[in-house]
């Protein structure tokens, strides 16, 4: 249902897109605003991940410079039948990790130094995996998407007022103007709900790969307070990318935070709490299981997260 729901979305995200062009300059219009969406799609498809790494600062590792992060990730990866991602460690106070990347196979994992400071390791392992299966479920390209589709709308919106004596435009200058203002917030809401959609579904999926609901749902409580008392500068000058990240990473000075593309952390936190007391979740695989016996991550009991002392900084 939740695939439906972000295709549907998406869907949408792209309508709105057209219609917009199509009201601003008919025809020619609404076909040069496709041409615009297939343009920076393309250019997002190949290059997003590259771009979003360099915006915050992160840092490729190895196993030898985060010989834990790096072996967490690798046993998710396994337990998840994925590739190997690259590790990524981003020099910030502020507790939080995203995902990106086109495809399982160009994949990379990101995780600050402030969440590696705070998690101890099983919650570290449940914010991996909720990363990683943002990977498996190819979210990571859908985001990128929709984050590129708003982009354009926005950029249109800026460029509407050169459209508004167009005779093919049946808005008018007051339309045209409304339309500047309405059609940006249809897309940020749009954005938001494919955003939040597809949270609460790498939560699920990722409480399944590393088999530890509660451990996960301790690490958003911990991440939700650690990003509220620390701001993230890059973030800041970069709230496109908001989204990608497991928790908000805007501070309330800024005006998107105004507009979560998150939804509520204690509905998240119920939801896996639950999940944990009815033991609805297993292991992604029996072959990645049989592949991850040697080294692979606990699994514990339904309801049960192991204890482990808390450890930091890594890498």
């Amino acid at each position: 249902m939740s695939y439906a729901r972000t295709a549907l979305l998406m869907a949408a995200m792209t309508a709105l897109f057209l219609v917009f062009g199509l009201m601003l300059g008919g025809q020619t219009g609404m076909l040069i605003a496709l041409v615009i969406a297939a343009g920076m799609n393309m250019f997002a498809y190949w290059n997003a991940d590259k771009m979003v790494l360099r915006m915050h600062g992160a840092r490729a590792v190895d196993e030898r410079e985060a010989p834990e992060l790096y072996g967490i990730v690798r046993r998710l990866a396994r337990r998840a039948d994925l590739p190997m991602p690259k590790v990524y460690i981003i020099d910030s106070n502020q507790p939080n990790a995203f995902a990106t990347g086109r495809n399982p196979e160009n994949a990379a994992v990101a995780a600050t130094t402030g969440l590696l400071r705070i998690l101890n390791h099983d919650e570290v392992t449940g914010v991996m995996a909720h990363e990683l299966a943002h990977v498996k479920n190819r979210d990571t390209l859908t985001m990128t998407i929709t984050a590129t589709i708003a982009g354009a709308i926005s950029m249109l919106a800026n460029f509407a007022l050169f459209f508004g004596g167009n005779r093919n435009n049946p808005l008018g200058i007051f339309g045209t103007i409304l339309m500047m203002i309405l059609a940006p917030m249809a897309a940020m809401l749009v954005q938001m709900a494919i955003s939040r959609t597809r949270e609460y579904a790498a939560d699920r999926e990722g409480a399944a790969i590393s088999g530890q609901p509660l451990a996960l749902a301790s690490a958003l409580a911990r991440l939700h307070q650690g990003a509220a008392m620390n701001v993230n500068d890059r973030a800041e000058q970069n709230p496109a990318t908001a989204h990608m990240f497991i928790v908000n990473p805007l501070s309330g000075r800024s005006f998107d935070s105004l507009f979560s593309t998150h939804p509520r952390m204690e509905e998240r936190i119920s939801r896996l709490e639950a999940m944990a007391a009815s033991g609805d979740y297993t292991p992604v695989s029996r072959s990645a299981t049989r592949r991850a016996q040697s080294g692979s991550v606990p699994h514990t009991g339904p309801g049960e997260a192991k204890k482990s002392p808390r450890k930091g900084p890594w890498g």
